[in-house]
């Protein structure tokens, strides 16, 4: 008797033994690699084409209609050079004011973007499945993600340069 109730007592701390092992590896995998994750940036962009360049003539004219009713004629001096953009702006991220050196039309995909223009320092909020045009040439605006949730939106850049940064820092006017 004394024999079996041993090999019950080793089999009994070696099931516990094992099972504590099991739990302190488990907890191992799922604290370790949660604290090593680096947040995301705040914002970030991946441009989703190279700069390209149209090899045909083009010529381009944009009108928007502003909110008093009247219009703005953006005439674009050389349209050919373009680039395409994705960004993701986190929950709260803002874009520092700036201006582009041409037009920038601009698609949510998820998530809110609030352009805020520095004509009248008003923001006007886009969702999912809008678009708009920013019109670059000194405008001076920024924009900034309202929501909970990270905004996802792509950016199609006329008049871009062909090296460097596709905004141009200004002032703030608001």
């Amino acid at each position: 008797m004394k024999g079996r109730r041993r090999i019950r007592l080793k089999r009994i701390r070696l099931i516990l033994g094992t099972a504590l092992l099991m739990l302190a590896a488990a907890l191992a995998v799922n604290v370790i690699p949660s604290a090593a994750v680096d947040p995301p940036p705040p914002i970030a962009s991946e441009p989703l084409t190279a700069r390209s360049v149209f090899p045909d003539e083009v010529d381009m004219k944009l009108k928007l209609r502003e909110p008093g009713g009247g219009t703005a004629v953006i005439h674009v001096g050389d349209p050919s050079r373009t680039v395409d953009v994705r960004y993701t702006v986190q929950p709260g991220a803002k874009f520092p004011w700036h201006t582009h050196y041409g037009p920038v039309i601009v698609n949510i995909i998820s998530g809110s973007l609030t352009y805020v223009s520095s004509d009248n320092c008003s923001g006007t909020t886009y969702s999912p499945g809008e678009s708009f045009v920013d019109a670059g040439h000194g405008h001076v605006h920024s924009a900034y993600n309202p929501g909970s949730e990270p905004t996802v939106f792509i950016a199609t850049f006329f008049e871009a340069p062909a090296t460097g940064s596709l905004l141009i820092p200004a002032d703030p006017r608001c």
